[in-house]
């Protein structure tokens, strides 16, 4: 149920009464119920194809890695998460056929995740869904979406994204 004002505006409003910083409170909690909102709204897409939108993240890192394979420790680090969540996605999509985690053939302490088939075909038909949903940000425009991940880039640039 739709509440009759916007609780973020009158969150700011109370917080303008205590303290400083309201243009940054509002922006932050916004991002955050936004973030909210869309990663809810990606799993229940995924939900159909066995999928979370971490999960889907994983299978498209492999898909576009030159051999379908990984070694976990590099998945980590592209999908910017702890070791211990690359090796609960991957046994998660190893479970469900999606990926077979291998021994490094160069590097005996390294373990491989690879795509397999029924990996690249729900990545294929997963995509499609998430397209046509414009990844749940369809109530943007294509000009505001550029916008907006310009307007975020300098914060993940302080952050040490890149």
């Amino acid at each position: 149920m739709a509440l009759p004002f916007d609780p973020i505006d009158e969150a700011a409003r109370q917080w303008g009464t205590h303290w400083d910083g309201v243009p940054a409170m509002h922006a932050v909690t916004s991002l955050m119920r936004v973030q909210q909102l869309v990663i809810g709204r990606l799993d229940a897409l995924l939900k159909p194809h066995g999928l979370t939108f971490a999960r889907y993240e994983a299978l498209v890192l492999l898909v576009f890695s030159s051999r379908g394979a990984l070694p976990l420790g590099k998945m980590g680090e592209r999908l910017q998460v702890h070791p211990t969540s690359v090796t609960s996605i991957v046994r998660r999509l190893e479970s469900a056929g999606l990926v077979t985690r291998r021994p490094h053939p160069e590097d005996g302490r390294a373990v491989l995740a690879e795509i397999t088939d029924a990996g690249r075909a729900v990545v294929e038909r997963a995509t499609g869904d998430l397209v046509a949903a414009g990844f749940a940000l369809d109530g943007l425009s294509e000009a505001d979406l550029r916008a907006l991940s310009e307007l975020l880039r300098p914060v993940r640039r302080a952050a040490g994204d890149f």
